[in-house]
């Protein structure tokens, strides 16, 4: 069985900063590219980040240089290193895995999501 469990959302004001981690099961994590999404109350669901098996990153231009997204392979974690953050940072924000569940086949998995608030 897959999981994706995201924590360390919560409420920062403008400015703040946030860490969010995203711990895996059930995949092959360190062969998997993995991800963050975030969604606005009204908005569509959006690509903040992702990270491929060899660490290379994509990152939103909403976002760029303020957001860092990193992998631990040997703790099957990926991570979210949110700074400068404004209120319109404010959504939920899903962890994602396009996972290998075998060495031959993957799919693609979320997590329950985190909220993050950006107010004063």
């Amino acid at each position: 069985q897959v999981r994706l469990v995201e924590s360390g959302g919560g409420l920062v004001q403008p400015g703040g900063s946030l860490r969010l981690s995203c711990a895996t099961s059930g995949i092959i994590f360190s062969a998997s590219t993995m991800g963050w999404y975030r969604q606005a109350p009204g908005q569509q669901r959006e690509l903040v980040a992702t990270i491929t098996m060899v660490g290379k990153t994509i990152y939103a231009d909403s976002v760029m240089g303020r957001v860092t997204i990193s992998r631990d392979n040997a703790k099957n974690t990926v991570f979210l290193q949110m700074n400068s953050l404004k209120p319109e940072d404010t959504a939920i924000y899903y962890c994602y895995s396009q996972g290998f569940v075998t060495p031959f086949i993957k799919g693609d998995y979320w997590g329950q999501g985190t909220q993050v608030t950006v107010s004063s």
